[in-house]
């Protein structure tokens, strides 16, 4: 059990290493603000789809399109679970604060920081189901994410929710898994060293954000202190606990424990300075859950690997 959890601490700790070196950078003005958001967009347009396609490179078995399908549920359910809390619990008298606690609850760092967990802890299976929870968890917050942030229907596009991507790696990933493609080695190593990036650059981009926050404002904050541990200890337990009563074991459970045991997404930030919310709590509670991530990822993950497995 304890090796268990050493393994989780040790990953966890491979990926802060890198996010320290990206606060390094940060502080001393080596990464700039104008340079991130480019790197954002090469990991979102490029990076991510190529991650999602080289795992999907692979003889087509019927066991691993049931394992896709669970994955989806189980997302769902999660995310389902995450809005009725956040809705419950969160009733701020300013609305733009009020949109940034629920944001932040409900939507998971599940691509930057839980792609690069799954490779790590469960190889290329976790990337595959990973690949699933990603999918779920644009689909939700370019829905509901969109009408939380912006109080309206109005801005919600299915085209937007359609050319994500991550939903178009994913779609292209499945017809060369369903019908068993080869693909060439011309395309597929490319593809691979693009995918490779998928851990630096991330941890790099979240240190640089890391390094422009005040750190005694974040701790100040109980709701957002509050916020923090409802998504970094209530949803990661639902998960597990409801995954293991639906009878659910093995990878698929660690890869939605993993996704789900993430801090607040990054879009948490992004989606409050679009839509006009409090865009400066926002990055108090995606670096407060960041940093005590550290610390609950790998009891979570842990815990489930021991019991799940």
């Amino acid at each position: 059990m304890i090796e268990n959890f050493m393994t989780v601490a040790v990953q966890v700790l491979e990926l802060f290493i890198l996010i320290a070196l990206g606060f390094i950078c940060g502080r001393t003005k080596l990464l700039s603000e104008t340079a991130v958001k480019s790197v954002t967009d090469i990991v979102l347009y490029i990076v991510c789809p190529c991650v999602i396609v080289q795992n999907f490179i692979r003889e087509f078995d019927p066991a691993m399109l049931n394992g896709l399908l669970v994955t989806a549920g189980a997302a769902m359910a999660v995310h389902l679970v995450s809005i009725a809390l956040a809705m419950l619990v969160f009733h701020d008298k300013t609305p733009e604060r009020n949109r940034v606690y629920r944001f932040a609850l409900i939507f998971s760092n599940c691509g930057y920081m839980s792609l690069p967990m799954q490779q790590a802890i469960l190889g290329s299976d976790g990337v595959f189901y990973g690949a699933v929870y990603i999918v779920v968890f644009n689909i939700v917050m370019w829905t509901f994410g969109v009408w939380l942030s912006s109080g309206s229907g109005k801005s919600v596009s299915a085209k937007k929710i359609l050319l994500n991507p991550c939903i178009i790696g994913m779609a292209v990933g499945m017809v060369i898994f369903a019908c068993s493609i080869p693909v060439p080695d011309i395309i597929e190593k490319p593809i691979g060293f693009m995918a490779n990036l998928n851990t630096p650059l991330p941890m790099l981009v979240i240190g640089y954000y890391l390094s422009q926050t005040k750190f005694t404002e974040a701790f100040r904050d109980f709701k957002g202190i509050f916020c923090m541990l409802l998504r970094l200890i209530a949803v990661p337990l639902f998960t597990f606990g409801g995954m293991m009563l639906c009878g659910i074991r093995g990878t698929v459970l660690i890869t939605c424990v993993i996704a789900a045991a993430a801090p607040s997404a990054a879009a948490t930030t992004m989606f409050a300075a679009k839509f006009g919310n409090d865009a400066k709590l926002s990055v108090n509670i995606v670096t407060l859950s960041t940093l005590v991530s550290v610390a609950t990822m790998p009891v979570i993950v842990g815990l489930a690997q021991t019991v799940g497995m």
